[in-house]
């Protein structure tokens, strides 16, 4: 690990894991409080810290290993929705630690005994869609319906906390998924860091029933992320990663601008 930490390409990718992740947290948790919970979910949805650890991984590493770890991204998307269902029925009733921790706690037993299977893109497209639908339905009974509140004021301070927040998660993660080997690197590519900084956020600004509310609004809107990695696997080697990459990430923003136009169709 210490030979990793002074290479200028993990500086580079813990910057940019920072700015993509703490954008993205702060826009978010600001949405959320003059929004309403599905329009944050829909972009904390978005691939953050993953799509950065994903650029570096292709800078690293050549068109086929990125197609094959597109698969092992998919199986950790596959453990997210547990993630966010397990927060979302214990934020209203549990403190902030004992919420975040059990979710976490949850992802950990989900990756590692996804460690057991010799995943391909059919099965762990499966995983998926079995995982998915369940989640879905139990989330539905806490989707809550937090009202906008437009008087809520951000000063120059209170953003730089929350952008310190996720900062200090973000370091953590990255010091520790560099020395724990290949598998378990390429999982925590995609470990829900974003969402823990957004939850902790939401939970200390809003409450328990906010953050549980936005917990269970981001269950479909994940799906989209799903798909893009799907397109990743199978589009690298054909037309390159780079456009590969810009077709997964077109996916996920057009699957949260469909969830958009359905949410509203009745207006």
């Amino acid at each position: 690990m210490s030979a990793l930490l002074v290479t200028p390409l993990f500086w580079f990718g813990l910057a940019l894991k920072i700015a993509m992740t703490a954008s993205i947290v702060v826009m978010a948790s600001v949405v959320v409080e003059r929004s309403g919970p599905f329009i944050g979910a829909l972009i904390a949805a978005l691939p953050t810290a993953g799509g950065a650890a994903m650029i570096i991984l292709a800078v690293e590493h050549d068109a086929r290993f990125i197609a094959q770890s597109a698969i092992g991204s998919m199986v950790a998307n596959a453990v997210v929705p547990l993630f966010a269902l397990t927060f979302a029925i214990l934020a209203p009733r549990r403190r902030l630690l004992p919420s975040l921790g059990g979710a976490l706690l949850v992802w950990l037993a989900g990756v590692f005994l996804c460690r057991l299977v010799p995943w391909t893109a059919p099965t762990a497209l499966l995983a998926n869609a079995v995982v998915y639908p369940v989640t879905i339905y139990i989330a539905s009974h806490y989707l809550g319906d937090i009202k906008a509140k437009a008087r809520v004021t951000l000063t120059g301070r209170d953003l730089a906390w929350r952008a310190a927040v996720v900062t200090l998660i973000v370091v953590v993660v990255t010091g520790l998924s560099s020395s724990i080997g290949s598998y378990f690197s390429g999982v925590f590519a995609f470990f829900p860091v974003a969402m823990s900084s957004f939850f902790i956020i939401l939970y200390t600004r809003a409450g328990g029933a906010a953050a549980a509310s936005v917990a269970a609004h981001l269950q479909v809107p994940l799906i989209g992320l799903t798909l893009g990695l799907l397109a990743v696997h199978l589009l690298a080697e054909s037309i390159g990663v780079w456009w590969a990459y810009l077709m997964g990430l077109a996916i996920c923003v057009a699957w949260n601008g469909l969830l958009w136009v359905w949410k509203n169709r009745g207006r």
